[in-house]
């Protein structure tokens, strides 16, 4: 629900209740115990997590089988506890992932129900279905050998238990799936259903599974006949297999979207609407956009830098994946959207090496894009022996920043706050087909910071021409790009939208979103996406004098502006990892937007002198001693990654990113005090490569 006015915005920015809570995936990968279960739930919520997706993970104990009895009564004591504090629960449908195969038990029950494909061969093999022979090749079906990671030893990738996927395209397979796993589930816990249970979470099925032939395409039995009903020609297949595109391939890719989103996300989000539950998760691509109408909860997946700050949020299909869950969910009218963040993302194929920069970097991509429900990826239950090298890294717990976890915590929240209780202005439309969103052509909007909306195949019937402008739902688009010759009275032209500001000189790493509250109030929010400090004359479109909150710290001050022919200008300074929300004055106290004294002195890595290093925990302690004075001390340093600084053995901050920056106040400055700043290095160090950390001199 939007905010009713800026004020309250505000007031809720500072405070974000309970439900913007990030929900990270919770590696259940151990041996397990009820002790332990609410051990770990408890200290979730002390660093300010109030809620978890249940993860079946690789590394659970043999004795726990998937399903069983047993592996219920663990995650009841996980249920249970949850609902005692208040917590969320969203559960996983899978015994690791891709969704869709009960952890191999439907292909142990029916064979024959295992996932199918086809491809273009010289000869067939045993058990192939020739559907098509000619001179050149032959069109055959067969079972794709697809398989999914099990969650115990042995049933990884290429290991001997290693189960085999389900057919998700065959109805049969998928009313098995929800046999095994939903109607397991709601046996055991649908009174908690609706309640402290929210959401069943599906992870990337695949038509295939993992480890399908090269080259494989997705099928299942019975779709030669599909296929030929609606006027398809097998034979025109074979560009499939040479890197070509026809009619019959374009109807093949059309069809199969169809049967997946029906068969299988259908009854999904069928049985979970049904039983008071939101679908969510992700599908297999990032750009996979029209299967997320199923979702109450769409979403994507951030995962192996492919996007990251060295290469930039903008370039190649993964880069569309934020915006593609955020504007589903605005075209569907969903209040939220998520993104399972963070997995894998480490730096330089160095498990563990990924910094607190890294992540800021990742939840603004994120939250300017439109995003507002944050699934790290993932708090680990155990990191005992290979554990710790499954997918790393751990972002909670195991993690160099949990005793702050707290500050991170309430970031995803103020930023999900925001991005769920306003609306974003946008008037230009981009018109877009399954698995092809574009990159290469919005781009330039970013960096423009030109806000669209991207606009699936699927909704173009619903779309009428108005005025020269597109009309859908309420919505006004002033220009559309791409599919020239649709919609040709409304401008295919860009410019022909207004951007959300304007920058002299031009800015392309800033991004901007233009957001509204009930009652029309706007605010803007602004996130440096490069890796330099951001300098430039802005102009909004506003007419009262601003203000800007810090939405890292939650901090306000005023904003000095001016008053020109085209609204307020004013003079942006954003450093690296910066993230801003600006507004009117007005809707904050008088008192809130008193800016802070200059501070008396500022202090660099100069003063201090290393007292300790303990290269067993990739730890420095460095000691200053300063002398008393009547005003705050600003302390700027540069460190590879934590700080944590300490007047007098009192805890100040930590910082995550450099420059680490602390302001010192002066009420603990009535006397000469001794700082000591501590710096932590990357869990890398132990869990991987070695990787540089300490303060910079």
């Amino acid at each position: 629900m939007l905010a009713p006015n800026l004020s309250e915005l505000l007031s809720r920015l500072e405070h974000p209740s309970r439900e913007y809570s990030p929900l990270p995936f919770w590696f259940l990968n151990g041996d397990l115990t009820h002790r332990e279960i609410r051990r770990q739930l408890q200290d979730f919520q002390a660093h300010g997590v109030h809620g978890v997706v249940l993860h079946p993970r690789m590394g659970m104990s043999r004795r726990i089988g998937y399903l069983s009895p047993l592996f219920f009564r663990y995650l009841r004591t996980a249920v249970e506890t949850a609902a005692e504090l208040g917590m969320t629960v969203i559960l996983y449908d899978e015994g690791m992932y891709p969704s869709g195969s009960a952890g191999g038990q439907i292909v142990r029950e029916r064979p024959d129900l295992a996932s199918r494909g086809i491809l273009w061969v010289e000869a067939p093999q045993p058990g192939d279905t020739v559907l098509l022979e000619t001179d050149h090749g032959l069109l055959v079906e067969r079972f794709s050998g697809g398989t999914l990671r099990g969650i115990h030893a042995g049933e990884d990738d290429g290991e001997p238990r290693v189960p085999r996927s389900a057919d998700i395209l065959n109805p049969e397979a998928v009313s098995a799936f929800l046999r095994l796993t939903h109607e397991a589930y709601a046996r055991e816990f649908s009174p908690w259903f609706g309640s402290t249970i929210r959401a069943f979470f599906t992870d990337e099925p695949s038509i295939l599974g993992r480890n399908a032939p090269a080259g494989m395409q997705p099928w299942t039995r019975g779709f030669a006949e599909i296929f030929r009903e609606a006027g398809g020609h097998l034979a025109g297949l074979e560009a499939l297999f040479r890197g070509g595109e026809n009619e019959d391939t374009a109807l093949y890719r059309r069809l199969i979207l169809e049967r997946e989103s029906t068969v299988y996300y259908g009854a999904l989000s069928s049985w979970c609407e049904s039983h008071g539950l939101a679908l969510m998760g992700h599908p297999h691509q990032s750009d996979d956009i029209e299967v997320l109408r199923w979702f109450q909860i769409p979403g994507q997946d951030l995962v192996y830098r492919w996007v990251s700050p060295e290469t930039g949020g903008t370039k190649g299909m993964d880069s569309v994946m934020g915006k593609c869950g955020a504007d589903m969910a605005r075209l569907m009218g969903r209040s939220r959207n998520a993104n399972e963040c963070f997995g894998a993302c480490n730096r330089e194929d160095n498990p563990w090496y990924f910094t607190g920069s890294d992540m800021k970097w990742f939840l603004d991509y994120l939250a300017v894009r439109g995003v507002n429900l944050f699934v790290p990826h993932a708090f680990y239950y155990s990191l005992a022996g290979k554990r710790s090298q499954e997918r790393p890294p751990d972002v909670g717990p195991g993690s160099i920043w949990w005793p702050h976890y707290r500050q991170w915590a309430a970031y995803m929240a103020r930023l999900s706050c925001l991005r769920t209780e306003t609306e974003e202005e946008i008037s230009l439309a981009v018109l877009c087909r399954n698995r092809d969103l574009r990159p290469e052509a919005v781009e330039p909007l970013f960096q423009s910071q030109r806000a669209f909306q991207y606009l699936p195949e699927s909704f173009w019937p619903q779309c009428r021409e108005e005025g020269g402008a597109l009309r859908l739902d309420g919505r006004v688009y002033r220009a559309v790009l791409g599919e020239a010759e649709r919609f040709p009275t409304v401008p295919h032209d860009p410019e022909a939208a207004a951007p959300v500001l304007r920058c002299d000189p031009p800015q392309p790493d800033l991004r901007a979103a233009a957001l509204r509250t009930a009652d029309g109030g706007r605010c803007w929010m602004l996130v440096n996406e490069g890796e330099s400090d951001l300098e430039t004359e802005v102009t909004l479109p506003a007419r009262a004098p601003l203000a800007r909150m810090d939405l890292w710290t939650g901090e306000k001050a005023p904003l000095p502006d001016l008053s020109v022919p085209e609204g307020r200008r004013f003079r942006l300074s954003l450093p690296r990892r910066g993230s801003l929300l600006v507004f009117p004055r007005g809707a904050a106290e008088p008192e809130e937007l008193s800016p802070p004294e200059a501070p008396d002195r500022v202090l660099d890595a100069s003063c201090f002198t290393l007292q300790e290093e303990d290269p067993a925990r990739s730890t420095q302690t460095w000691t200053a001693e300063i002398p008393a004075g009547p005003r705050d001390v600003l302390l700027r340093v540069e460190a590879e990654e934590m700080a944590e600084l300490y007047v007098n053995d009192q805890l100040v901050g930590a910082a995550f990113w450099p420059p680490q920056q602390f302001r010192i106040p002066h009420t603990l400055l009535e006397k000469p005090a001794r700082l000591r700043l501590v710096i932590t290095g990357s869990p890398a160090n132990r869990y991987g490569r070695p990787v540089p950390y300490g303060l910079k001199k």
